[in-house]
């Protein structure tokens, strides 16, 4: 027989994590509060509830990216389908559109699994990258340069309260090292950031994709609900149409 560690329906309550949710979560805890308790099973520290915060609203909107379009496009063929449009847009979100914070979160963990002169690591580990031909994760941005000011931002506020680590140090040292490995400086993008202090605030690397799925799903919300009151769906899907020539073969 499976376990799940995680919830239980009984006829007169809900238990969550070991706690009844009525009498001691509900009007307890804050949502970030609760997601972490149900993502890690503790409540979070005062510094781990104000990061996950800061990661939400840092990755949540970020304009008419492809997977809002989408969600809007899905919403406007089926209007009564908001869960569809929902999924439709986090369906794609990949690490182009959503970002890389789980694979940042693997390479900094074996940085520093690696041990050794963090400097030395981070520029084995970019040579290795540009050596293969591949792109160096959270590093570059379309349109944020030479700064994704969310990185800085999160990376600040991170020293300010006292909570850069190692994977931080790490982070720093591997925009070093980019810079040399590649020939030219690289824009340190909002995802290096988000995996640094998640791992230096003792998330789990499989747990650091989790955020910025939360916080889009936040925002494709937004976009729906806007899309309902002032549609503009089929005008994207006819811009899209515009935007190609057909050409028989």
């Amino acid at each position: 027989m499976g376990v799940t560690h995680i919830s239980q329906a009984y006829p007169d309550r809900v238990e969550v994590r070991g706690r009844d949710l009525s009498s001691e979560l509900m009007g307890s805890l804050s949502f970030t509060e609760y997601f972490h308790l149900l993502l890690t099973g503790s409540e979070p520290s005062d510094e781990q509830r104000y990061f996950l915060d800061l990661l939400l609203v840092a990755i949540a909107e970020h304009g008419m990216m492809p997977t809002n379009v989408a969600a809007r496009m899905t919403l406007a063929a089926d209007p009564e389908s908001l869960q569809g449009a929902v999924a439709a847009g986090i369906l794609g979100c990949g690490p182009v559109i959503l970002g890389t914070a789980e694979v940042c979160a693997r390479l900094l963990a074996e940085a520093r699994a690696r041990g050794g002169d963090p400097p030395a690591v981070a520029l084995e580990m970019a040579r290795s990258v540009h050596g293969s031909g591949q792109r160096l994760p959270g590093f570059g941005h379309p349109v944020h340069e030479p700064v994704d000011p969310r990185a800085e931002r999160i990376l600040e506020l991170a020293d300010a309260r006292g909570v850069s680590g190692p994977h931080v140090r790490l982070a720093r040292c591997l925009r070093d090292a980019a810079a040399e490995a590649f020939g030219r400086p690289l824009t340190m993008n909002v995802s290096m950031p988000i995996a640094a202090v998640m791992l230096d605030l003792g998330f789990p690397a499989a747990a650091v994709k989790a955020v910025p799925i939360l916080a889009r799903t936040a925002g494709l919300l937004a976009h729906l609900a806007e899309e309902q009151e002032q549609p503009i769906g089929f005008r994207m899907a006819a811009a899209a149409e515009e935007a190609v020539e057909y050409k028989p073969e």
